[in-house]
């Protein structure tokens, strides 16, 4: 005997601050969500298992690796991805950064690396470089060593918070 189908969740969140609602299976993940049904194509499935950091979004603040949320799970929340990162007509300072320094290639590792380094970035504006190269230690980039990555956050940090980083900078300086 086969069972029935589990009903589709309604699901009603913040997305991108906006309030959304969808209807999705039970056992859907939010990055299939994400692409197939909201038709946000930004955050990219790289390993679907949790490891590689491609589909990085927040979640009520936290940073989460979409692949392994079921969508059920975000009713109630706040959701951000790479479409809302940016101010409407404009580039974010992460994304201007990594233009920048060439920090990308293929592009599919750096919507995860703008989110968590926006998120580390919000926490700890004056960040160096051995935090930052911990903290995107959960983004994996197959096509680029890392140092250009780094670099634009640190020269986003600069644009988001220029006191801060003048005063990590002096500090630098004195020790």
């Amino acid at each position: 005997m086969t069972q029935a189908p589990l009903p589709k969740a309604h699901v009603r969140c913040q997305l991108n601050g906006q309030p959304v609602e969808f209807l999705a299976d039970q056992h859907m993940s939010l990055l299939e969500v994400l692409r197939e049904v909201l038709d946000l194509t930004g955050t990219k499935e790289g390993c679907n298992d949790g490891n590689c950091g491609a589909c990085t979004v927040s979640m009520d603040g936290r940073i989460v690796d979409s692949c392994l949320v079921l969508a059920p799970e975000v009713d109630g929340r706040t959701i951000e991805t790479i479409e809302g990162m940016a101010p409407p007509g404009g580039l974010h300072p992460l994304q201007r950064s990594f233009l920048e320094e060439a920090a990308l290639q293929c592009g599919i590792c750096t919507p995860g690396f703008l989110i968590s380094a926006k998120a580390l970035l919000e926490r700890e504006p004056d960040a160096d470089e051995h935090r930052i190269r911990h903290w995107l230690a959960g983004n994996l980039c197959r096509c680029t060593g890392y140092d250009k990555i780094v670099r634009a956050v640190l020269r986003a940090e600069t644009a988001m918070a220029p006191k801060a980083a003048a005063g990590r900078t002096r500090r630098k300086k004195s020790a």
